[in-house]
């Protein structure tokens, strides 16, 4: 049983629908196909092969039921003519019921069996009664979905600022995350009107060549670091991806322009700060002075500084019971008391 890959459906979903014959579909073959929502038109885009299923992720299923016949394009027409008509019925609706939503567009399977609504709300929005209306009034399932902006501009967009038709009504399947990170990469103009497309949101193309920019941008050296070239050594200052090159500043302030396949070596920034670091941690010892002597003189310090925060706080203030001077000064005073010499005929005696 051969199998195709189809578009279907005003969002044009992908799917892989069954043959339930041998006849051959070719690309662009329009055909009815029997999805999970009912009966609808469909294009054939391919065989369903193993590389082309590779690309897809959790595909919808179906059958395919015949090709579109003459009767089936008149129905079709017929369909795509009271579209306006269905849409303004919802629209005024909604404002009757004064439903905080906005109506974008409504979908009529091509078998009847349900009609669904697209519409936006920042809300949640009871659509009960609205829903009510609508089934009497079209006499079919009614299917409400919320959808966001760029899914509308998949629905309403025509053309983009390139002249093409818009990739998420074209050829893009699932759209994409797409940060400003990426136009930054790229060097792209950061003004919002410029790089927005339809619905308002950055451009869907500022995701396709972002990979090969990253995979670029990974083999050039970072700005900031010490590179050598054969002109000498030099420090990058900016980079042109795209085009492999590097901007340097040499040794005698020169600004060049370089390719990336010039550079010989490349000294990471972070290793020149650590040295720098180590150079000036460490410090020359006086001839005669050992690395104990060092050490001691810390220790004299430490042992100074302690004393001085004691009498600070009050601790070293003489004990009013004992009558005796604090322990810091005792020894200062015997200290004082072995290291004096008496001088000639000045000095008290000494008992």
């Amino acid at each position: 049983m051969p199998k195709y890959i189809v578009r279907y459906g005003i969002m044009r979903s992908i799917g892989v629908m069954a043959s339930r014959n041998d006849i051959v579909y070719r690309r662009s073959m329009e055909v009815i196909v029997r999805t999970d929502r009912g009966i609808e038109v469909g294009q054939v885009l391919c065989e369903a092969t193993e590389d082309a299923l590779s690309h897809l992720d959790q595909p919808a299923t179906g059958h395919v039921i015949r090709e579109v016949s003459n009767d089936d394009v008149v129905s079709i027409d017929g369909i795509d003519g009271d579209r306006k008509k269905k849409l303004a019925i919802c629209q005024k609706h909604i404002e009757a019921l004064n439903l905080e939503m906005k109506l974008i567009d409504v979908e009529q399977l091509f078998g009847g069996e349900r009609l669904v609504v697209f519409y936006l709300s920042e809300d949640r929005v009871d659509f009960r009664e609205l829903v009510k209306l609508l089934a009497s009034e079209f006499q079919t399932r009614i299917e409400m979905r919320q959808i966001g902006v760029r899914d509308e501009a998949k629905l309403l967009a025509d053309y983009g600022d390139c002249g093409k038709p818009v990739c998420c009504n074209s050829h893009l399947i699932q759209m994409p995350p797409v940060s400003m990170k990426m136009a930054k990469l790229q060097k792209a103009t950061l003004d919002p009107t410029k790089i927005s497309g339809r619905c308002g949101r950055l451009k869907c193309c500022l995701r396709y060549e972002f990979d090969t920019y990253e995979a670029i941008q990974k083999q050039l050296p970072r700005v900031g670091a010490y590179i050598v070239t054969r002109d000498g050594k030099g420090k990058v200052l900016n980079q042109q991806i795209i085009s492999e090159q590097l901007l340097v500043e040499m040794e005698d302030h020169r600004r060049v322009v370089i390719d990336a396949s010039d550079v010989l070596t490349v000294v990471k920034k972070s290793s020149t700060v650590s040295e720098g670091k180590t150079k000036q941690e460490t410090k020359k010892v006086p001839a005669g002075e050992g690395g104990d002597s060092g050490q001691k003189n810390k220790a004299e310090r430490t042992e100074k500084n302690k004393n001085s925060k004691r009498n600070a706080s009050g601790e070293g203030s003489e004990d009013s019971k004992s009558g005796k001077p604090p322990r810091g000064k005792r020894r200062q005073r015997k200290r004082g008391g072995r290291n004096k010499k008496p001088q000639g005929g000045g000095g008290a005696e000494e008992k």
